[in-house]
């Protein structure tokens, strides 16, 4: 009788060590997949039965109860997170139970670029295929709300980067995330400002910014367009800037800023007013918001573009008005 019971408790063993070895040889094989890679999206809320059904849903060929059961013997099934995931060939399901419970999803990116207007970057948002598009129908006073924004405008609070995100992330994420690299690449500059600016606020330095960045593309020729603008500043002159102009004529700018349109009173026409514009004009980059903190040590009060990117600055009116002659109109 006892050796019957040593068969049977060997056979017991053996039976539970072939089912082991060739349970854990069917969670590592390949999952035979039809193409390279495959994606699908696990729902927030969604639990190991739920997960499993949404991932074979989605073209990924297994037995669901496989991954439920598998989860449960590494005591991970309660650990799904939610989001979206890709598997490629040749991974095996206890690959894909790794990344389910690791977070491991799928990002992707969008890019805002510098000198942009908080207009372009919502239309950027609203067509792009891989965020939930929460804001759409909103008015940008109901997306500041949203994103803890202060003050009356979002522009030039939205820094300039490419920003990654898991797919299926909310707009406003993304919004929420880019404003705050906004408010904390602007507090650094303005905490190492060089003394003695005619600017009271970083508020007022994110405005100055914009008009930099609108200005020139040149990196060698921000921080000498800054000190105009500071030099003008200082003496009470008007700031006479183009693109500041061309902002508060809105979408009716037609690409032709004509003598009329430097005559028309708006609040961002600094050809009439003195100051600053109300609000920024674009999204500056963090080398404009450099310049204006840090500008060329320069007596310059005008500038003028040479056409080919660059720009000439002088210091008289005189000088300037030779500039333009020589540099502008020679060549219309």
């Amino acid at each position: 009788m006892l050796r019957l019971l040593r068969l049977l408790l060997l056979g017991v063993v053996l039976v539970s060590a072939c089912a082991a070895g060739g349970f854990y040889w069917l969670v590592s094989k390949p999952l035979p997949l039809a193409d390279e890679r495959i994606e699908f999206s696990v729902t927030p809320g969604s639990g190991m039965r739920a997960a499993a059904r949404d991932v074979v849903a989605a073209g990924v060929p297994f037995e669901p109860l496989a991954l439920v059961v598998l989860g449960r013997l590494l005591r991970v099934d309660a650990s799904i997170k939610a989001g979206s995931y890709e598997i490629t060939r040749g991974e095996s399901l206890l690959d894909l139970l790794k990344k389910l419970t690791r977070g491991d999803v799928t990002l992707s990116e969008i890019v805002f670029p510098e000198g942009w207007t908080f207009r372009q970057i919502r239309e950027r948002l609203d067509a792009h295929p891989d965020v939930t598009h929460a804001s759409t129908g909103l008015s940008d006073m109901e997306i500041m709300r949203l994103i803890g924004a202060d003050g009356e405008s979002l522009e030039g609070w939205i820094f300039p980067d490419t920003y990654l995100f898991a797919k299926n992330s909310r707009d406003i994420e993304v919004l929420a995330r880019a404003h705050h690299a906004m408010q904390r690449h602007l507090a650094q500059a303005w905490e190492s400002r060089a003394p003695g600016l005619p600017l009271a606020t970083p508020y007022q330095a994110l405005v100055l910014a914009s008009i930099v960045e609108k200005e020139t593309g040149r990196e060698q020729d921000r921080p000498l367009v800054a000190a105009v603008f500071i030099n003008r500043l200082k003496r009470g002159m008007l700031l006479q800037t183009d693109p500041s102009v061309i902002y508060g004529l809105g979408q009716g700018f037609d690409g032709n800023l004509r003598k009329r349109d430097l005559l028309a009173d708006t609040p961002y026409n600094t050809y009439t007013r003195a100051g600053l514009p109300p609000t920024p004009i674009a999204m500056p980059g963090l080398a404009s918001i450099k310049a204006v903190l840090h500008p060329a040590e320069s007596s310059a009060l005008y500038f003028v573009a040479r056409g080919d990117g660059s720009s000439h600055f002088s210091q008289t009116l005189d000088e300037h008005n030779n500039a333009v002659n020589r540099f502008q109109r020679k060549s219309r």
